[in-house]
């Protein structure tokens, strides 16, 4: 990638910015205005969300064989897991 490409790809990355932290400003008193009216269905909505997410992760690892019948392999693939989107967070930072 040569230089003028590299500068005309962080413009539009700069436009993409300022367009999104626009669209965010207009858009976010409505969800505060709706948050604030409806606090209880929004936090049911969201813990159904985050139910549902969790269960349907159980039955998925329950329908593997290898993970469900031994828990030690599923348990370092978790740590595996967890070390690798650490390491990514901490280059991405």
């Amino acid at each position: 990638m040569n230089n003028e490409e590299h500068k005309k790809l962080i413009d539009t990355i700069h436009t993409l910015e300022e367009n999104t932290q626009k669209l965010g400003s207009k858009f976010g008193s409505y969800r505060d205005t709706a948050f604030s009216k409806f606090p209880l269905l929004f936090v049911l909505l969201s813990s159904f969300g985050l139910v549902s997410t969790f269960y349907g992760f159980e039955k998925l690892i329950d329908s593997v064989p290898i993970l469900s019948e031994n828990p030690i392999v599923l348990l370092l693939n978790g740590l595996l897991v967890l070390v690798i989107t650490g390491s990514l967070y901490k280059k991405l930072s």
